[in-house]
């Protein structure tokens, strides 16, 4: 246990007046953006014997969230709606500062702010082959969305401007591909040239944004299946987590970003992409899942870009893997020269893939929609 880092999650503890003695943390590698932390503290059971209580504690990248105030009020409007609608379900508790008289759920640390929620006691799963749980992560989601339906998006702050607007991707793409600040432009022309080629097709959903055919929704926006907590002994959903970028969306975002990293045969990293593409058993278990819950409210157009979206949101991430390797790796972590490079080149064989699958994925979508209306 680093001592340096000990002394600060003790600090920090304090700060959102947690009075139990601190015994231990460690870290949670998981996730591309922020820090986060498992603390551990000795407290009273209620009868006198000690028991551990966990916190989950979390710095946050301020380069990729620029605006506490926005994201938090965020978390904290979305969780409070679901801990109305839901009181019998578990929800994320995040915990409150007080410091100089004013509560707040996040406290300010130079070019960071760190937050504290309630541990969870669960099962995460980065890749699963086990159908039935991916389905239940369809589930999680749809429930999710459905959870929201009845909450104004307008209430929301966009505290990531154009998240997900591909238009926007490409054009801060080329932009950066054109300054090339760090003189890196030739190591991934193949991957540049491929990713313009397609920009049209990938820029669907936006473009029929702006042409007012797809409206806006609640979203999640990071609908990876490791967002979703699992009962250990049961393997049920228990609730979906990190609400970082719950913003007003696209429904195909969250339906497109999940298939891109629960179906993909490889991790979103892997440097041999020989193998690398969208497992059609997956796409089916996790669409089902998720139309279960959501098929009799989406519009025609919703469901005929459903596929699509697989497509689009994979392409968009590969541009922004592409646009941070290009101005020198500052919003994504990194773990290894050239990691956002290899990012890019393995969600673009996987986009490659869903374009010889796309007809398999708009099949698979109209069955699970005939089914569920």
């Amino acid at each position: 246990m680093d001592e340096t880092t000990a002394r600060k999650l003790l600090q920090v503890g304090q700060a959102f007046r947690i009075r139990d003695p601190f015994f231990s943390y460690e870290e949670i590698l998981n996730g591309n953006v922020n820090h986060t932390y498992k603390v551990n503290y000795v407290s009273d059971d209620g009868t006198g014997m000690a028991v551990i209580k966990p916190y989950l504690v979390q710095k946050i990248n301020s380069y990729a969230f620029r605006n506490p105030d926005q994201l938090m009020s965020n978390i904290e409007k979305v969780t409070e709606h679901l801990r109305k609608k839901w009181p019998e379900k578990t929800c994320m508790h995040f915990h409150h500062t007080d410091i100089g008289g004013e509560r707040k759920m996040y406290m300010i640390e130079g070019d960071s702010f760190w937050r504290i929620y309630n541990y969870i006691p669960a099962v995460t799963f980065d890749k699963c082959e086990d159908l039935s749980i991916i389905r239940s992560a369809g589930v999680a989601f749809g429930d999710f969305q459905m959870g929201l339906s009845d909450f104004d998006a307008a209430q929301l702050f966009e505290t990531i401007p154009d998240f997900h607007n591909t238009r926007k991707r490409y054009e801060t793409l080329i932009r950066d591909a054109e300054q090339d600040p760090e003189g890196r432009l030739s190591e991934a022309r193949e991957e540049y040239d491929f990713l313009l080629s397609v920009e049209d097709m990938a820029c669907q959903l936006s473009d029929l944004y702006s042409a007012g055919k797809l409206g806006l929704r609640v979203t999640h926006n990071d609908t990876k299946i490791n967002n979703v907590l699992f009962n250990k002994e049961t393997l049920s959903p228990i609730v979906v987590i990190d609400l970082d970028t719950v913003m007003p969306g696209l429904i195909g975002n969250d339906f497109g970003d999940a298939i891109r990293f629960a179906a993909n045969f490889t991790e979103e990293d892997a440097e041999d992409t020989t193998r690398t593409g969208v497992d059609l058993n997956v796409f089916w278990a996790f669409a089902d899942g998720f139309l279960s819950q959501t098929a009799g409210t989406l519009t025609e157009t919703e469901i005929d870009t459903l596929a699509l979206s697989c497509f689009a949101i994979t392409c968009e991430l590969a541009t922004r893997f592409l646009d941070d390797f290009l101005i020198g790796d500052k919003y994504f972590k990194i773990k290894r020269d050239g990691h956002n490079l290899i990012r890019t080149r393995c969600q673009i064989a996987l986009a490659k893939d869903m374009l010889r699958k796309m007809g398999a994925m708009e099949g698979i979508v109209k069955s699970c929609i005939q089914k569920y209306r």
